[in-house]
């Protein structure tokens, strides 16, 4: 049920109130862990009726679109840019599923990769095209707004390393 005010703008107010300064960065950075959960909740309740979430999507997404189909685990927890056990998890989900399989690298005995199978690219169609129906979750807001959010989102993620 929604609030009959907004609660982000509510807490900028009481921080103002006790000077505690920041107001804006504030605001700025609920606002976009709020947008983050909103973003999730839609793409997983899309995805959820195909045997999928945002994780997993996004791991079958970035092997389908690897040159082979193919990447090492480390590989795929470095683009993803998330913890080792994330993808360890991630990937015996979709291996469980018959999307993923795990095969010995070809000149590194250490290293394992994680390779798309056809049931998996097949299904990294259908979400993708999901996805764009709902605009990722964005669906209302104009193209010029998200490519906005993206601009002023991008000096964050560089400063931080992310590219």
């Amino acid at each position: 049920m929604p609030l009959p005010f907004d609660p982000i703008a509510e807490a900028g107010n009481n921080w103002k109130r006790q000077q505690w300064g920041a107001v804006d960065a504030m605001a700025a950075a609920t606002s976009i862990t709020r947008a983050h959960q909103i973003l999730v909740s839609r793409i997983n309740a899309v995805l959820k009726p195909i045997g999928l979430n945002f994780s997993r999507f996004e791991a079958l997404a970035l092997l389908y679109l690897s040159r082979r189909g193919e990447l090492p685990l480390g590989k795929v927890g470095e683009r993803l840019q998330v913890h080792p056990a994330s993808v360890t998890n991630t990937i015996d989900r979709l291996e469980a599923d018959g999307m993923v399989e795990r095969v010995p690298h070809p000149s590194d005995g250490r290293t394992t990769l994680a390779r798309i199978t056809a049931a998996g690219s097949e299904l990294v169609d259908v979400a993708s095209e999901l996805l764009a129906e709902i605009e990722f979750g964005l669906a209302g807001m104009s193209g010029s707004d998200q490519r906005a959010a993206t601009t002023a989102l991008h000096s964050l993620r560089k400063k931080e390393g992310d590219f």
